[in-house]
């Protein structure tokens, strides 16, 4: 890939001083610039950008940015910086807007049937907001439904993964035909399949309970938001425009 553009040279730089600063403060770094569930005190507005820039452990940050400079250089040169930038935020607001609507969807589907089951819902807002939660709950709705109440509601989201993959649907539209390997699959695929591979194995994940910690539906809303821009400049023949 040759050496970096200037758009994710400075993209790298800021992730590494966001972790640098991270393993220095600690938690009060993702008090701070996670992405927390709004409902939740410590939710900021900042926090839909901010997030992107954190990263939960050191493999973490290395796939990503890995990621970002292997798929991210050859669309900043032929996109010129201002396009890459634009898209690349904009492929992590999609992701947040995603993430955050699921949570809303698991947070007030635990709700919901809590108060169903007789539960003041006043009651839940508050033990939840003091961090904590009622084992009886587990009795009411069973364990599954909530542990995903509680985890909208507490876990916040951190990480460049959301624009990644908004960066490697774009590469899958424009580098159709190269070939990429998975880690667990040392297998030549080319990236018109790679790619749709990838947001398949999200999807699964997403809907199952057998990957959890990851926010497999911010992957998703990364990739949806970069197939509606690259289909959109296709259409309208703005691929081949720079904005440097």
């Amino acid at each position: 890939m040759g050496n970096m553009t200037d758009a994710v040279k400075h993209l790298l730089i800021i992730n590494i001083i966001f972790f640098i600063a991270t393993q220095i403060y600690g938690d009060q770094m993702y008090l701070w610039l996670a992405l927390w569930f709004p409902e939740n005190g410590n939710f900021q507005f900042w926090q839909v950008a901010t997030h992107m820039f954190m990263h939960g452990g050191f493999m973490h940050i290395v796939f990503n940015m890995y990621a970002l400079w292997a798929f991210g250089t050859p669309l900043e040169r032929m996109w010129g910086r201002n396009k890459f930038l634009f898209f690349y935020f904009s492929a992590g607001l999609g992701a947040a807007l995603l993430h955050t609507a699921m949570n809303y969807y698991s947070f007030n589907s635990g709700l919901d049937a809590l108060v169903a089951n007789g539960i003041p819902k006043s009651q839940i807002i508050d033990i939840i907001a003091s961090g904590k939660y009622s084992p009886g709950w587990n009795d009411v709705i069973g364990q599954a439904k909530v542990d995903s109440f509680l985890s909208a509601y507490n876990t916040p989201a951190v990480g460049a993964s959301g624009a990644i993959y908004g960066i490697l649907v774009a590469f899958a539209f424009m580098y159709s035909e190269a070939e990429l390997m998975l880690i667990f699959l040392p297998i030549p695929i080319k990236a018109k399949y790679f790619v749709p591979l990838m947001i398949a194995g999200d999807l699964f994940f997403g809907f199952s309970s057998y990957s959890t910690g990851i926010a497999h539906f911010a992957h998703i809303g990364g990739a949806i938001a970069g197939f509606i821009m690259m289909w959109y400049w296709k259409k309208n023949q703005f691929n081949n425009k720079r904005w440097d």
